[in-house]
């Protein structure tokens, strides 16, 4: 695996974002065609209404799915970063410090966190402004 940086670090699974989001999309605007062909012919519009309503819900459940982990992801980079402050600093995180924020300086190295977390604090920074900011890029090859 090569070395992770700014611009690698996002992360790309080809089966999610390649194939299982644009096929989900096809099916979901395929059977919402397939209803207003039914309407159009006259026909009874229980089974696209039943083949929509089933890719909706296959829709909604990748989206939700994807959106809860990265949830649970966000909550134990906040709790792993609130670590990492009070091993070097003896301190909580600055309360300033959004979540966002929080979960761009994970990337930073040791040696850079406290100035970039008061940098960060003090002047709102973006997360893309702090992970540009970091010198040494500390990799997170585990977040999907």
């Amino acid at each position: 695996m090569k070395p992770q940086n700014y611009k690698n670090h996002e992360r790309l699974i080809p089966a999610f974002h390649m194939f299982l989001v644009p096929l989900g999309l096809t099916t979901l605007a395929a059977a919402a065609v397939h209803l207003g062909i039914s309407f159009w012919r006259g026909e009874s519009p229980f089974a696209p209404l039943l083949i929509l309503s089933l890719s909706l819900i296959a829709v909604l459940t990748m989206i939700f799915a994807r959106k809860f982990a990265c949830k649970v992801q966000d909550r134990a980079i906040r709790a792993e970063e609130s670590l990492r402050s009070y091993a070097l600093s003896g301190q909580r995180l600055d309360p300033r410090l959004t979540l966002q924020q929080i979960i761009a300086l994970r990337f930073a190295s040791d040696e850079e966190w406290q100035l970039l977390c008061e940098k960060a604090a003090n002047e709102n920074m973006s997360p893309d402004g702090i992970k540009r900011s970091i010198q040494a890029w500390k990799a997170d090859y585990d977040r999907v």
